[in-house]
């Protein structure tokens, strides 16, 4: 049945293309190549005789004597021109020997000129130019026959293929059906896998690279459903916290903090840490949505690498007493044009800041944190060095997921969301730079953060 449905359908496409030929689409395509052409020679006809005319009344007027022209022509375009008021244009039919241009000169004298020995002039070039528009518009069939043949090897392509197809569904049906019956092998397999259970199998060899391609597909689509649970969840779980500690302190407000000056300052103090932190994740949460949208802009201009980080030293040094900071990077470097790339200042800066403060984060008082910037080829770059706790080799590969802190983080119990790095991630990668992580458990961490050169 489902050949003879085929067939039939062949069978169609065959008479269409048979009723279609090539000659009627190139008729159809060179019409309206020819309509434009003589629209446009119509214009320039038109202009041409405007010229003419307008040249023939300059010639009549600069024959006029002073006394006869003044007080009847204007100035146009700084040339005097008869005004036509006082023009007339005679003639009897078609017979040119009659056909007068008469002006009225302001000495109430008429200046007639006779029109046939300059109709005569013009007649030659004008009935050559005609002559050569009609050809021109007379190459509308061999416009066709070009067009034709450019179709002709689409249109045999065409019905070429559909006679190969018409032929193998009219006289091999079995392979017509053994093909349905692989499809819906197909597609029974599809139905059957889920985004939990990716795997299409047919156990056909003959759709083994379909069944590839559509499990890959399938996977990738597992793997942002897994990671879209994660961030949720992750999300969840740190929200959860800072309004778990609200909600205490709220309560225990409610009982004594109405008459204990002591609990009260506490609540007060407690309440205004965790709804900063509540604000700075939220804010983060905000950037990275604003980022996977498409809705963070770059206003670019030219940074000098080296001025950024001499200037997070400079802030770094101010607010943190309890590490020693080291600036590699000399105040003349910052005029150094070497060093300088094209993107976002503010966001350049803040990429250098989330890492400094890892850095601060997971390093003993005491310690040493390097900053330094320099050329490296065709980038710059900037990097952080840490005397920290270090990393695993797992860490490392994790450390840029939103969420993710490690182990030996959580050990030690610091603030932070786990988003930091996964912003200082999207800020690089915006601006077309990498990061390198080189990391040692018990020894330190280094960033190395890599953008293209300006210069």
């Amino acid at each position: 049945m489902s050949s003879a449905r085929t067939s039939e359908s062949g069978e169609r496409l065959a008479r269409a293309v048979s009723l279609r030929p090539t000659a009627s689409i190139a008729r159809t395509i060179s019409w309206s190549f020819t309509w434009r052409k003589l629209l446009r020679v119509l214009f320039g006809d038109v202009m041409v005789m405007s010229l003419l005319i307008c040249a023939f009344v300059w010639h009549c007027t600069a024959a006029l004597p002073a006394a006869a022209a003044d007080g009847i022509t204007e100035s146009v375009l700084g040339t005097p021109i008869v005004n036509p008021s006082h023009c007339v244009f005679t003639g009897t039919g078609a017979d040119i020997a009659t056909w007068t241009f008469t002006i009225h000169g302001s000495n109430g004298v008429e200046y007639a000129t006779m029109m046939e020995p300059y109709l005569r002039l013009l007649f030659p070039p004008v009935a050559f130019l005609l002559f050569c528009q009609v050809l021109d518009l007379f190459d509308f069939f061999s416009d066709t026959r070009r067009v034709r043949r450019t179709l002709q090897p689409l249109n045999d392509l065409a019905v070429a293929a559909e006679a190969i197809g018409h032929v193998t569904a009219s006289t091999d049906p079995m392979s017509a059906k053994a093909s349905t019956d692989k499809m819906a092998t197909l597609e029974e397999a599809i139905e059957r896998a889920t985004v939990d259970s990716p795997t299409v199998s047919t156990g056909d060899k003959d759709l083994r690279s379909i069944e590839v391609a559509l499990n890959g597909l399938l996977r990738q689509m597992q793997e942002a459903k897994l990671q879209q649970m994660r961030f949720v969840s992750d999300a969840s779980h740190e929200l959860r916290t800072p309004i778990a500690v609200i909600q205490g302190y709220v309560n225990m407000l409610d009982r004594w903090g109405k008459t204990d000056e002591d609990v009260l300052e506490e609540s007060i103090e407690a309440l205004k840490a965790e709804s900063d932190h509540m604000q700075e994740l939220v804010e983060q949460l905000l950037f990275l949505a604003r980022g996977d949208s498409g809705r963070n802009t770059l206003e670019r201009t030219d940074v000098s690498i080296a001025q950024v980080v001499r200037e997070v030293w400079d802030e770094s040094c101010m607010i943190d007493e309890h590490h020693h900071y080291v600036c590699r990077v000399s105040e003349q470097a910052e005029q150094d044009q070497t060093l300088v790339t094209e993107g976002d200042l503010a966001m350049l800066k803040q990429s250098l800041r989330i890492i400094v403060q890892n850095a601060e984060k997971y390093s003993p008082e005491g310690s040493t944190i390097t900053l330094d910037a320099r050329r490296d080829g065709q980038n710059v770059l900037y990097s952080v060095q840490d005397e920290g706790i270090g990393m695993s080799e797992t860490d490392v590969r994790h450390i840029f997921e939103r969420f993710y802190r490690a182990d030996e983080a959580r050990k030690e119990k610091t603030d932070g969301s786990g988003l930091g790095l996964s912003i200082a991630k999207w800020i690089v990668d915006a601006h077309e730079g990498s990061i390198e992580v080189v990391s040692r458990e018990g020894v330190g961490t280094r960033f190395t953060v890599r953008f293209p050169a300006k210069f």
